[in-house]
């Protein structure tokens, strides 16, 4: 049977692991998409998944039972309650132009480029793949030089190989893709959930772990309709906000 896979966790250890483990892991199951088996692995796959122990992931679990997000069955397994409700993304609209002139204006640094396993949460964007190039970028604020966001582009190997490296650190990857690479881009669809920092986003992004931050998910398809860039933004709270207007039916 199909289990569910939670999202990764890079752990603090100055804070309670439990704890750390049951945040992520509720915050996988409510932001879960539609299709997401509910069976969670073994507590043994679980506890490895996260790095720590079988202990550790007992108590974690516990947790999350007590909030009824799931429900133990000795000798059948753990199960994300089918009623509980997902987080529901906020989609953000427009044209392709409209992107990528929210995207621009701030400065970019590159902090790495490598070749890495698709994570199973987006293998069904990159059918028949196994790796993607990651590019991980930090934008700060051109006045103050503070933090305001850090980004993972995932691409294909065939379109990363077209991408220049050094245009990043001007310009969005849309762009890029787009006016330099040649990339088709015909339509992208982005979706935004709140979440708390985890340790990485917290150092990158200079705030308190556990912090509020916005979470945006893009995927760039091409005129093949294939996604040719999945993209991960993590926004500081309290440095970004996005409005939405909404026109009324004129009938």
């Amino acid at each position: 049977m199909t289990v569910f896979a939670p999202d990764s966790l890079e752990l603090n250890r100055k804070l309670p692991l439990w704890y750390q483990v049951s945040q992520s892991l509720r915050a996988s199951i409510l932001g879960r998409p539609p299709q997401a088996p509910l069976r969670l692995p073994t507590e043994e796959r679980l506890a490895g998944h996260y790095g720590v122990s079988v202990l550790t992931m007992r108590q974690a679990l516990k947790e999350l039972e007590t909030e009824g997000l799931i429900s133990r069955h000795r000798r059948r397994g753990t199960f994300i309650e089918p009623d509980v409700r997902r987080g529901v993304p906020v989609p953000l609209l427009g044209s392709v132009d409209a992107i990528v002139a929210q995207q621009s204006g701030e400065p970019s640094t590159l902090l790495s480029q490598e070749t890495t396993p698709v994570p199973p949460e987006l293998a069904e964007h990159f059918p028949g793949l196994s790796e993607v190039v990651s590019f991980r970028r930090l934008r700060r604020d051109p006045e103050t030089g503070t933090p305001t966001n850090w980004a993972e582009n995932l691409l294909p190997p065939d379109v990363a190989a077209l991408v220049d490296p050094e245009l990043l650190e001007r310009w969005p990857m849309t762009k890029v893709l787009r006016d330099e690479a040649g990339v088709a881009v015909s339509r992208i669809a982005n979706t935004v959930q709140a979440r708390l920092a985890d340790p990485s986003t917290a150092r990158l992004l200079e705030v308190p772990l556990l912090s509020p931050i916005l979470h945006c998910t893009g995927i760039s398809y091409d005129d093949r309709d294939r996604a040719v860039d999945v993209v991960r933004i993590h926004y500081r709270g309290d440095r970004f906000s996005f409005s939405v207007s909404v026109d009324a039916d004129p009938h």
